[in-house]
């Protein structure tokens, strides 16, 4: 009997996953095998995305129990626990999802060492965590990469996507030792309190109601902070709960609605396909900065804790304690604040983002951190959001300030964006801890 491992990573679904179709189709049985990865769900991970992930685990274990299989987890080094599966159940093949990380690559070059020992193949599937390989465009240049969105976005649309997989049945698994399914519970007071549930059988209901109603005024109202116009969706993609290719497919691109939300997902891809390319710009400036990076642990505090004395960068940074989640104008207002206009390193707000963010991934986080501080592929990096202008025009009635600084929520409109005009005490909300133009 041939047994082959489809190894999930970021890819934790059964519908549309090439690494679980094509294991499936060549082995007679196969092990379904997810990896608890000390090096990421440790103590340096994030409590946020360990709870998210223990629940897509078990939706995940779910969707293939209906399929006549399970999940088989294991705790550990991945390369050691994958060897150690391989030769328990006598596999010939390991299937993966390739991904672009620095980690990952090496995760996959490691894995791919290992099993060249015992003769085993390992297959790294592109086009799973992406719709479009990183790999496959690149300008005519010669660079290896897109630098620039909009020729990239020119080039994704052309490619042709393969069609969505279906969900394997049949599923034949060996008889393999599985530890438990994890709860992460010794975790769970580190989490945030409103946090979404993950999982594929979520993701699914969730992806019919966007695709059936909100994203109509995605082309017009995704910048309104009080609109929550958003798919909120990025968690379930950051995991793999969902399928890009699947949603591109089932997406009106006809509408706009539609086009802008499928451009916004190709914006994920260009990242990906940047990282691909440099995969230190995970860490290090893609391009040079440049301003000097000032020491400043009391700014930082006031901007991680949301006591900036701004209200709408204060309410993004307590939507993401609160939720794990923020809206991107969000982000890129709170990215602006603390690297352009109290000019501290991308870098320390990056970490505090992947600290709390259940969808934080190196490509998106680090790359978008990267462009809003000037040091990545914006073509104007010195520009700077100002606060005020933002607030303004993206929450022009105040309603997210107030929903996320309730101690404001006695001014009316667009006062609240301006506390330090209306006599409110330094007690109930601090005053601005910098100046911005229109004070």
């Amino acid at each position: 009997m041939t047994v082959t491992i489809a190894l999930f990573t970021r890819d934790l679904r059964v519908h549309d996953n090439p690494v679980l179709t094509a294991a499936h189709r060549e082995g007679d049985a196969v092990v379904p095998l997810f990896v608890v990865d000390d090096a990421i769900v440790g103590e340096r991970g994030s409590a946020n995305r360990a709870r998210f992930l223990a629940a897509a685990l078990a939706e995940l274990d779910g969707e293939l129990r209906s399929a006549n299989g399970h999940l088989v987890v294991r705790h550990g080094d991945v390369v050691d626990a994958v060897d150690a599966v391989a030769t328990e159940v006598d596999a010939e093949s390991v299937h993966i999802a390739a991904d672009v990380s620095w980690y990952s690559r090496k995760r996959e070059e490691a894995l791919r060492e290992r099993l060249a020992r015992r003769d085993i193949r390992l297959h790294a599937h592109p086009g799973t965590i992406t719709a479009v390989d990183p790999s496959e465009l690149a300008p005519a240049t010669g660079r290896d990469h897109f630098a620039v969105f909009t020729p990239y976005y020119r080039r994704w649309l052309e490619v042709p996507l393969r069609r969505p997989l279906p969900k394997p049945t049949g599923l034949e698994v060996p008889r393999v030792q599985s530890d438990p399914l994890p709860g992460f519970a010794d975790q769970a007071d580190a989490c945030s309190p409103q946090l979404a549930v993950g999982g594929e059988t979520s993701a699914r209901k969730e992806v019919r109601r966007w695709l059936s109603g909100r994203i109509a005024g995605y082309a017009t109202d995704s910048d309104a902070l009080d609109a929550d116009a958003t798919s909120h969706l990025s968690a379930y993609l950051h995991f793999g709960c969902l399928s890009t290719t699947e949603i591109v497919a089932k997406t009106d691109v006809t509408t706009p609605g539609g086009e802008a939300f499928v451009r916004q997902l190709a914006w994920r891809e260009f990242h990906h396909q940047v990282l691909a390319a440099r995969p230190q710009a995970g860490w290090r400036d893609y391009r040079p900065a440049r301003i000097s990076w000032r020491d400043d642990p009391e700014s930082v505090e006031a901007w991680r804790a949301g006591r900036t004395g701004y209200p709408v960068v204060d309410a993004g940074m307590r939507q993401l304690r609160a939720e794990g989640w923020m809206p991107g104008r969000a982000r890129l207002i709170a990215a602006s604040f603390l690297t352009k206009t109290l000019q501290v390193d991308w870098r320390i707000g990056a970490r505090h983002f992947l600290r709390w963010l259940v969808d934080g991934d190196i490509a998106n986080n680090q790359m978008n951190w990267q462009w809003m501080a000037g040091t990545g592929n914006d073509t104007r990096p010195n520009r700077v959001l100002n606060p005020l202008r933002q607030a303004e025009r993206h929450d022009p009635d105040g309603e997210y300030a107030r929903r996320w600084v309730p101690e404001l929520a006695h001014l009316e409109g667009v006062d609240v964006h301006r506390p330090w005009r209306f006599g409110v005490s330094q007690d109930v909300y601090p005053a601005p801890i910098v100046e911005c133009k229109g004070m």
